[in-house]
């Protein structure tokens, strides 16, 4: 098997996790299929019952396509092993599924998407897990908020949407030093910009959905670390309860690794293009982008960052009636809640993303009615700029 380790991202992103058929094709297959025959019954039951017996059985929990795009996004993050979902959500619930069990307690960051904190306070507290949410960017909050029975710290960095970030390798010693899982969600960055595993993370999780595809085309997750932890309770849940990633998915974002370094590289410069211009807006009260000298955590980010991202969040004077306002004036950027595609998209946080959490949630998390949130596509930046002008001016 090939040491990946040996190459550069670009290549790894282009031919980890391919294994050619007798067939000799050069672009990756798919495998619609949904189970798998046997050359004999004694190697049926083999590979049902015996976890040594390496193969494919059915494709809810082993399919060929979902495998290859399992390793090459280890191969990408430095991980040793992948579990590839049907959402990032999915990757989220599996994780928690794998990891807690009732009596367990996590401790997350405030600033953490919508559906996160609804997952942690609604769903996975019926089971007996308590979650506290603490500030992101202060390590002290985050230790003092362990308890005895916290099993795991939680986290995006950067968040969405202010793109507040945090120090991974601090938390990750905050975490080892009483007995944590640090899970880190890599969203924003992709392993183009950030490693967290490489810093200290115990666990990566991905919304494939996002930069991995590049464009919205499909929806899927995946979370990646050791595979001592991954392969056993974890991978349980996978081919139990079956939030799995389809073949065809897995194929799509098998193409998308293959461009993601170019298109972060893209992103991130146009984003600070817009970011700068945001900046010099009489409208605008207030730019989040790490790229910019006047983050509070600009210093961080070029450490732990080899890109500052595709995501640029501002705060317009006038609330929530001038935030719509610029959202409606726009004729070329998508108004739609998902994000790292090539088109542009605008989003207003507190009535979507972040719609269903209480108003107290949102405060703590400093998401106001005049927040506006922006994934930086790849069109001309210029007419980027012009299409929020008419909404600015």
């Amino acid at each position: 098997m090939t040491d990946w380790d040996e190459y550069e991202f670009a290549t790894r992103a282009i031919r980890a996790g391919q294994t050619r058929t007798a067939e000799g094709e050069h672009s990756e297959p798919i495998f619609p299929t949904s189970s798998f025959v046997f050359s004999s019954a004694a190697e049926a039951a083999n590979r049902f019952t015996d976890s040594s017996f390496e193969g494919n059985i059915y494709s809810r929990f082993t399919n060929p396509t979902v495998r290859a795009f399992e390793q090459r996004l280890a191969a990408l993050e430095g991980g040793e092993y992948c579990i590839a979902t049907a959402s990032g959500m999915a990757a989220m619930l599996t994780l928690c599924l794998g990891v807690l069990k009732a009596g367990d307690h996590i401790v997350a960051s405030r600033s953490v998407f919508g559906s996160t904190v609804t997952l942690f306070n609604s769903i996975i507290r019926r089971f007996g897990v308590e979650t506290d949410f603490v500030e992101l960017q202060n390590p002290a909050a985050w230790e003092q908020a362990i308890k005895p029975n916290t099993r795991m710290l939680f986290l995006e960095t950067p968040s969405n949407p202010l793109m507040e970030l945090a120090d991974i390798r601090a938390l990750s010693e905050i975490a080892k030093a009483h007995d944590c899982l640090l899970v880190v969600d890599n969203c924003f960055c992709s392993p183009a910009l950030q490693q967290p595993l490489k810093l200290g993370a115990d666990i990566v999780i991905h919304s494939a959905t996002k930069y991995l595809d590049g464009q919205g085309r499909c929806v899927g997750g995946a979370i990646v670390g050791p595979k001592a932890l991954l392969k056993g309770d974890m991978y349980g849940v996978m081919r139990s309860a079956g939030p799995s990633m389809s073949p065809f998915n897995a194929w799509v974002f098998l193409k998308g690794l293959e461009t993601l370094q170019l298109r972060m590289q893209a992103h991130c410069a146009s984003a600070l293009a817009l970011a700068e211009w945001l900046e010099e807006q009489p409208m605008v009260e207030r730019v989040y982008y790490a790229g910019l000298p006047s983050h509070p955590q600009h210093e961080l980010a070029k450490r732990q960052q080899s890109g500052f991202g595709g995501i640029v969040s501002f705060e317009v004077k006038g609330g929530r009636e001038q935030a719509w306002r610029v959202v409606d004036q726009t004729q070329l950027l998508s108004i739609t809640g998902n994000l790292g595609d090539v088109k542009t998209t605008i989003t207003h946080p507190a009535t979507t993303t972040h719609g269903r959490v209480t108003p107290e949630q949102r405060a703590a998390a400093n998401i106001t009615e005049g927040l506006l949130r922006i994934s930086v596509g790849l069109e001309s930046i210029e007419d980027i700029k012009a299409d929020l002008a008419r909404g600015l001016g």
